[in-house]
């Protein structure tokens, strides 16, 4: 039907943007505090980004892509993630010949063909880091303490950090083979899809959602056993520096996150009682990925945070977002000749930074003093026959209820000044 919107698709209408609008101004506020800029990409990319970047043995590139041939017969796909885009961004314009390391922000819709759930949409939002030329852990260790304290500055509680290290190139295979040994007697317990990531990468079958697999999983080699002196090394100062903040965390060895380009750390933060989907965001590093779309050897790491789930997260927990007036002044006319001298007003109110509105339904007061109580009006200028004669205009204080008499050549100036 054209009256419903696609399914997984939410509208954000007046009344709940105020809560994104609340979202984004502490966004702003910890990115600037932490210094990362903001950084813009299209919706859309070329499908191979994804493929190359994302990993073509992933949930993502193998069930979830919105992908499609446009006019000229290429192959392009809605952005599931967003760290694939901001490399490709980094590496087209050469952001590697600045001095490093370089810090971005993102906050935009991503889409995803995924079955819909509580807390799980086709088209939902995320807001994220990304760090490019630094491999020091200390990075690692900001990244996470700065995802921790944007949950922290919303009031949301009873969260929990999941941390890992899935290790590098150099130790991964090792992993690679002891896993593929444990699991070579088990693979008509696996599901379909699985079967087929035992050759390719059998680190995902680690990462099915199907309780079978996770069944045959158990007790499976983990990739902190099969660690290089590096890999070890990195993330023991990882645990250092979460340490000397206070961050408390869960060494979770099972933790291998939905994508192929991670490296060393991977992290999750949960929330309790979200429905099916219990992540309210993760990240980790990948040094690798720059290298693999074209660029330079350069190492990256980053968080993305879904706004759908920390929204819902809020909401179940009964935090409070405060939402601002939307109308510090209401004008409320009585008659044609007042309405224009209102309209004057008005305009002269608007250039002047105040948020004002005017009656357009030519109401009765009572409608117009109601209507302006569900704007939330912080006050309501009447002014109607009776009040052009006498020069003056009534101003009422909606918080209180009194009201006052102001010389209409005095109007705009004691508008102006009143909170």
């Amino acid at each position: 039907m054209l009256t419903t919107g696609p399914k997984g698709t939410n509208d954000i209408l007046p009344g709940q943007v105020e809560k994104w609008h609340f979202l984004e101004k502490i966004i702003k506020e910890i990115c600037r505090e932490y210094g990362y800029a903001e950084i813009r990409t299209p919706i859309f990319e070329h499908t191979e980004l994804f493929l190359r970047g994302v990993g073509d043995t992933t949930d993502v590139v193998e069930k979830e892509m919105y992908t499609f041939q446009d006019k000229g017969k290429r192959s392009l796909t809605l952005r599931p993630e967003m760290t694939a885009s901001a490399v490709r961004a980094f590496v087209e314009h050469k952001l590697y010949a600045q001095p490093l390391p370089i810090k971005v922000y993102y906050e935009g819709p991503m889409f995803r063909y995924a079955n819909v759930q509580a807390g799980r949409y086709r088209q939902f939002h995320q807001f994220g880091v990304e760090v490019f030329g630094s491999d020091d852990p200390v990075v690692d260790a900001e990244v996470i303490s700065m995802a921790m304290d944007f949950y922290n500055r919303l009031g949301l509680r009873d969260l929990e950090l999941h941390i890992n290290s899935v290790g590098c190139p150099v130790c991964r295979p090792k992993h690679r083979e002891e896993l593929r040994k444990f699991l070579a007697g088990k693979l008509d317990r696996l599901c379909a899809l699985c079967r087929s990531r035992y050759d390719r990468n059998p680190m995902r079958i680690l990462d099915c959602k199907e309780e079978a697999c996770r069944l045959v999983s158990e007790g499976a080699p983990t990739t902190l056993s099969c660690l290089c002196d590096d890999c070890r090394e990195h993330f023991e100062k990882v645990k250092n520096y979460l340490d000397a903040i206070g961050i408390e965390y869960i060494i979770d060895d099972r933790l291998v996150r939905g994508l192929d380009y991670y490296t060393k750390t991977a992290f999750e933060i949960m929330a309790a009682d979200i429905g099916a989907q219990s992540s309210i965001g993760g990240g980790g590093r990948y040094n690798g990925l720059i290298e693999q779309v074209g660029g330079p050897p350069t190492p990256g790491i980053g968080f993305a945070l879904g706004l759908e789930r920390i929204l819902a997260t809020m909401e179940r927990q009964g935090i409070e977002i405060p939402v601002e007036n939307r109308c510090d002044i209401y004008l409320a006319p009585l008659g044609e000749e007042a309405k224009l001298k209102s309209f004057r007003i008005l305009d002269i109110l608007r250039r002047s930074g105040l948020a004002a509105e005017i009656d357009n339904l030519n109401r009765s007061l009572k409608a117009q003093m109601k209507f302006a109580n569900r704007l939330k009006a912080k006050y309501v200028v009447i002014l109607g026959e009776n009040e052009l004669n006498r020069g003056i205009a009534a101003v009422r204080n909606m918080a209180d209820g009194q009201q006052e008499e102001i010389a209409l050549d005095e109007l705009i100036n004691y508008l102006k000044k009143i909170d």
